[in-house]
């Protein structure tokens, strides 16, 4: 656990915050009824924005490192509760096996660094450790384990397929407790009817015939998808995870173990049915409500369909028991697994880091043109060059960096980011501010600070009104920039003879737009005094 939190928190180091985290940022900075309880994707959301609001006042917004602190905590404490709960039913070293491939599962990599995924965390912590109190005997276990799937529904609904589990052991165990015990269950359940109630039947979904229909296929997709990634077998491929041919044939396998052991000795373990209830009950609700972005396979849902995999991996194979040999080789395997699964790892850190300098350097120019820009203003995937940054509104996050602080480069950090992220800066400063050009048949003028332009030229601008008067023959273009190397703005298809305006307005940076005209001669360009 030490070595995985190690990995996590040094791959997550310098990585600033993703998509649905900017919803939070924007809309649920103050802790009012509808941030708290308002639905996000179908989810309830109560503790993650609880969270939110918790790490923003205490540390701003400048880094989400502790954002990344908490998830990774809830993350060790969920595989706490894995390890205790194969120990129970394998022994400590095949629960250390298993456990440490949950620790170093890099196919995941969206659960282990993105903060906003504590949602998940949570609930798979919560909800297992509820699962491991119910399984003794005690008069104070039934109401801490109420609480805690109370928690596990607050932090999303994934904490439904965990109260789903606790349901079927508890009427494992009616003979010995009756019905009494139920309220461990009816109490959250009752709550989560509270809130979809009073908010949650809001939010869009995705439910329809055709996705109850072709829930099976999802169903089984997602469980081999899992088995694929927990063992290395798949390869990652921007937000999912490649599908290989072993993880159907393995299934298979494992299967005609358990058929084998049933005719040795029939009967399964009681705790076989808690589990299969929470694998089913999370994919069933998943593929329900699938939709483009839902694959099964896709990275944030691998975490959790190989956590129910290994609850319901421990019950098969109860009676198994290996020798020191045995042990040997399937800690060897543990080893090669988890170092093949650091590769994912490292490829989803390397997608968050390019999306940071994307996310760093779009929200620095909204902060250089915060003296003009359009409070309504939004970064555009057009505009942001990346379609993660929907849900920032230039006047909500200029207030939100008032108030917290600002995770953006700052203009002397900006001009030394690398050069896709300076590029898009100069995109969105052309937009935010905005720069202006009118054209249009004009004499050549004659006053103002003039100077002669050879093509290709590069002149430093001022702010306010520049002119450029192409000569008459040929048409011309104008190219800008500003932090990039390049020129990634062009204005071309220009008359010759023509005369075009160029407004700069003054914005928090003393670093000059650079000026390139095109034309096949000398053009006149005439700078603001």
């Amino acid at each position: 656990m030490g070595a995985a939190a190690a990995v996590l928190l040094s791959y997550g180091s310098g990585l600033t915050f993703f998509q649905d985290s900017w919803e939070f940022l924007m809309n649920r900075r103050d802790p009012t009824v509808a941030a708290l309880f308002g639905p996000h994707n179908e989810h309830i959301v109560v503790i993650p924005v609880l969270v939110e609001l918790l790490t923003l006042r205490l540390f701003g917004m400048e880094s989400m490192t502790p954002e990344l602190v908490v998830l990774v905590a809830l993350l060790l404490g969920a595989a706490g509760c894995v390890f205790v709960y194969v120990r129970r039913r394998l022994g400590p070293w095949l629960a250390l096996f298993m456990t440490t491939l949950l620790l170093f599962f890099g196919p995941a990599w969206q659960d282990f660094l993105w903060p906003f995924q504590i949602g998940f965390a949570g609930s798979a912590l919560c909800g297992l450790a509820a699962l491991l109190l119910l399984e003794g005997e005690g008069p104070r276990r039934d109401p801490a384990a109420c609480a805690l799937l109370a928690l596990a529904i607050g932090f999303s609904s994934l904490g439904l397929p965990f109260a789903a589990a606790a349901a079927v052991e508890i009427l494992l165990r009616c003979r010995e407790h009756g019905l009494r015990r139920l309220y461990v269950v009816a109490v959250p359940l009752l709550l989560y009817g509270a809130w979809y109630l009073g908010w949650g039947h809001t939010a869009q979904s995705s439910l329809s015939v055709d996705n109850v229909l072709s829930s099976p296929r999802y169903v089984g997709e997602g469980i081999v998808s899992s088995l694929d990634a927990l063992l290395a077998l798949g390869t990652i491929g921007d937000e999912v995870v490649g599908r290989s041919k072993w993880g159907l044939p393995l299934l298979g396998v494992l299967l005609a173990l358990v058929a084998y052991g049933q005719l040795r000795r029939p009967g399964f373990p009681r705790g076989l049915w808690p589990a299969l209830a929470a694998t089913a009950g999370f994919w069933f609700l998943a593929a329900f409500n699938t939709m483009p972005g839902r694959e099964p396979y896709s990275s944030r849902y691998l975490y959790i369909g190989a956590l129910f995999f290994i609850l319901v991996a421990a019950n098969l194979l109860e009676r198994v028991r290996l020798d020191r040999r045995g042990l040997l080789v399937a800690g060897a395997v543990t080893v090669v697994v988890a170092g093949f699964n650091l590769t994912p790892l490292r490829e989803g850190r390397d997608f968050f880091e390019e999306e940071s300098v994307l996310t760093r350097a779009d929200l620095g120019a909204i902060e250089i043109a915060s003296r003009t820009v359009d409070p309504a203003f939004r970064l555009s995937p057009e505009v942001a060059g990346t379609t993660y940054l929907v849900d920032v509104e230039a006047g909500e996050y200029l207030q939100a960096v008032w108030e917290y602080g600002s995770p953006a480069y700052s203009p002397a950090e900006l001009a030394g980011a690398p050069e896709e992220g300076r590029r898009q800066a100069d995109v969105v400063l052309a937009n935010a501010l905005p720069l202006g050009i009118e054209t249009g048949l004009a004499p050549e003028p004659v006053s103002g600070a003039c100077v002669r332009a050879a093509a290709g030229e590069d002149l430093p601008l001022r702010p306010g009104v520049t002119t450029i008067h192409f000569p008459a023959g040929a048409e011309g273009a104008v190219r800008l920039r500003r932090f990039a190397a390049g020129y990634p703005l062009r204005t071309e298809g220009l008359a010759g003879g023509s005369t075009a305006r160029l407004f700069v307005p003054r914005d928090r940076s003393r670093r000059p737009w650079r000026l390139q005209v095109e034309p096949p001669r000398v053009t006149r360009v005439c700078k603001p005094a």
